[in-house]
């Protein structure tokens, strides 16, 4: 019985045997009971947490944690943001089986991690938070940090949460619990639904004591499924494909989820058609036949575009097709062109009017490959792939090739010490990479580029995170992908910008406390610089987007007071050394100029203990060659007169926009 709020007595259902536990305590308990369980292999589903105390959770879940640490190992952090970043990277290296539970304070410390639950959401990976919240009871009035809205008194900051989770509860009463953390799991253990899960527990709430049943904290069991697909559609898609004189295949981050790579590789050796990775499919070609293209789209290959513009009939695997891959609807060229697909979410799988195999990748393309019999692709089309795919690899041969000299007189730029450019940097990187070593990359050039050039095949994983080009999350992801891959003999290595960089290089200080063997490589080059070459291609002038000191002349706020002729962001470069930053977060550090001082470097810190930050200065401006594709992203139509620059890329826009296809 409890007491109601007249004072009256309510019967309590009947539990059976009960065990007395506060809200934090019974969620802890009930996270290190759940298994995932994938093709019969039995893991914890959440072996471990991640957090920041302050006033919203330290009471409640940091006595919980702390009572728990024995069976939920607890990581303390730096930033909120990295920590949930560093949890998603770890789930996405275990290809969706596990995940990291992260909790953080109410207010500014429960906000840091919205930013990360959108990234986990749109790259479809499971992430668990638990953010502290705003009393239940309100008794306290308004406490620090709360929200107050005078239209709707319950809402609080985390409810920001709600459009970027697949699941979001508050709980307001224990027994919520009994309801909301089952659910919880069937999204985290989900293949089409998972994505962010948040469970906000108000502060006060979180140190209640409740009778649970025993029965609840039992071992429990998720089963990730492969959803199997109908022979109806795999007959039908097959019946598609056997009439195609000029198939390709888009592979993506499904692919890998579903550990389907020797099936996709089965599907191209038995009929020759072609395949190309997005960046989530980077990786899903391990043992590449002459019918591998690389990379797709604005920052793929060249020659994979060249091909998937004549294409007859295009196979997209696993993947949601995003204006980076199709260029903005504009690289299917073919007038006759049709699309099927194979996935487990209807809403991809029905994307460009494709007709869909809804199911498992594993299990599809193998049921697909049956279905297709003996049919292969003609000789004319394997040529000309094979054609294509010679031009490119010399061109990224030399693109990359960190022994031929480069000219930098005539870039438009102040001078630094930089010798290599940032292909000729990958292009080492490359040399010194071995099989299960990954590379970390998501936001700036470092994505496009490693999709574009990097050899990611015979056991080296890309770990590219592009769903949401999130720049923050680089740093944090190695924490969560070695976390995921104790092997020590594999590198795990993240390679950013400068810009990255110096936005979130905090969990650095994670890394050296967890006493973590990961290699970061920073690319200096100066700022912001593939936007820079957005800049220039879609403004024609660069302006904002380079790490340079302001010119001399009258302060910003001297100009807001008299408006004249402001002192613009175009003097010398900054003077920003990176590597005392990170040596300060406590790394090992290293900055060398040349090829051969990259390479002794990079060979030496193989087999060194903690983090290590190489800076390596690269030559601002120089890019890989481009992939000659249109992307959407409009010029500005009309000018105030004194910018004649915008007229050429407003007229090349226009005729790119007449290459933009609706697909039915």
């Amino acid at each position: 019985m409890e007491e109601t709020g007249k004072g009256e007595k309510m019967t309590k259902p009947n539990y059976g045997e009960t065990v007395r536990l506060t809200v934090a305590q019974a969620v802890l308990k009930f996270l290190a009971a759940q298994y995932s369980v994938s093709d019969g292999v039995r893991r914890r589903f959440v072996p471990a947490a991640m957090g920041i105390f302050g006033h919203g959770n330290v009471a409640g879940l940091g006595q919980a944690l702390d009572q728990y640490s024995d069976i939920l190992p607890f990581v303390q952090g730096r930033n909120e943001q990295g920590l949930a970043h560093a949890a998603t990277a770890f789930a996405k290296a275990t290809n969706r089986k596990q995940v990291i539970a992260v909790t953080a304070s109410i207010g500014p410390g429960a906000m840091n991690m919205v930013t990360a639950a959108a990234l986990a959401t749109v790259n479809r990976v499971p992430l668990l938070l638990l953010p502290g919240d705003a009393y239940a009871t309100r008794r306290q009035g308004p406490v620090l940090q709360q929200l107050e809205n005078p239209n709707q008194p319950d809402l609080t900051v985390n409810d920001a949460f709600r459009p970027v989770s697949r699941f979001f509860d508050r709980i307001s009463r224990p027994e919520q619990l009994l309801y909301s953390l089952p659910q919880a799991f069937r999204v985290l253990s989900s293949t089409v639904d998972t994505g962010a899960v948040v469970l906000a527990l108000p502060q006060d709430v979180q140190s209640h004591a409740f009778d649970w049943p025993v029965e609840f904290f039992k071992e429990r069991e998720w089963k990730i499924r492969r959803p199997v697909p109908s022979q109806d559609d795999v007959e039908a898609v097959a019946k598609i494909i056997s009439n195609a004189k000029a198939p390709v295949i888009i592979a993506g981050g499904g692919i890998t989820y579903s550990e389907a790579t020797v099936e996709l590789e089965a599907l191209a050796n038995a009929t020759g058609i072609p395949v190309c990775e997005t960046f989530g499919g980077k990786s899903a070609v391990q043992n590449p036949g002459d019918w591998f293209m690389q990379g797709i789209g604005l920052e793929g290959s060249p020659a994979a575009n060249h091909i998937v513009g004549k294409a007859d009939v295009v196979i997209s695997i696993g993947t949601r097709l995003t204006d980076f891959a199709t260029a903005s609807q504009s690289i299917f060229h073919n007038p006759e062109v049709k699309f099927v697909s194979i996935n487990v979410a209807e809403l991809d799988a029905f994307k460009q009017g494709a007709a869909p195999i809804l199911g498992d990748a594993k299990i599809s393309m193998t049921a697909l490959l049956k279905a297709l019999g003996s049919y292969r692709v003609p000789k004319n089309w394997s040529d000309e792939v094979i054609k294509e795919m010679n031009i490119w690899n010399k061109v990224r041969w030399d693109s990359i090739n960190p022994d031929v000299p480069f000219d930098k007189s005539n870039l438009d730029s102040p001078a630094t010490d930089a010798v290599l450019t940032q292909g000729q940097l990958i292009g080492l990187m490359q040399e010194a990479s071995q099989s299960g070593d990954v590379i970390i990359t998501a936001a700036g050039g470092p994505p496009g580029d490693i999709l574009k050039v990097w050899d990611a095949t015979n056991g080296r994983i890309a770990h590219t995170e592009f769903g949401f080009s999130c720049m923050g999350y680089e740093i944090p992801a190695a924490i969560g992908v070695r976390l995921a891959n104790p092997d020590t003999k594999k590198r795990i290595i993240t390679f950013i910008g400068d810009g990255t960089f110096v936005m979130a290089p905090t969990e650095i200080v994670t890394a050296a406390q967890e006493r973590l063997d990961v290699t970061f490589v920073v690319s200096e080059n100066h700022g912001y610089q593939v936007i820079r070459r957005l800049q220039m291609w879609r403004v024609g002038h660069h302006f904002g987007n380079e790490f340079r000191y302001r010119e001399d002349g009258p302060s910003v706020s001297q100009s807001a007071t008299a408006p004249g002729k402001a002192p613009r962001l175009e003097g010398d470069y900054l003077k920003i050394d990176l590597v005392k930053m990170a040596e300060g977060m406590g790394a090992k550090t290293y900055r060398p100029v040349t090829n051969s001082e990259v390479r002794d470097v990079l060979a030496k810190t193989r087999t060194e203990k903690g983090p290590i930050v190489i800076v390596v200065p690269t030559i601002q401006h120089e890019l890989l060659p481009p992939s000659e594709v249109w992307w959407d992203v409009a010029p500005a139509e009309v000018d105030s007169g004194d910018q004649p620059w915008l007229e050429v890329p407003r007229n090349d826009y226009n005729e790119g926009l007449k290459t933009q296809r609706w697909h039915a």
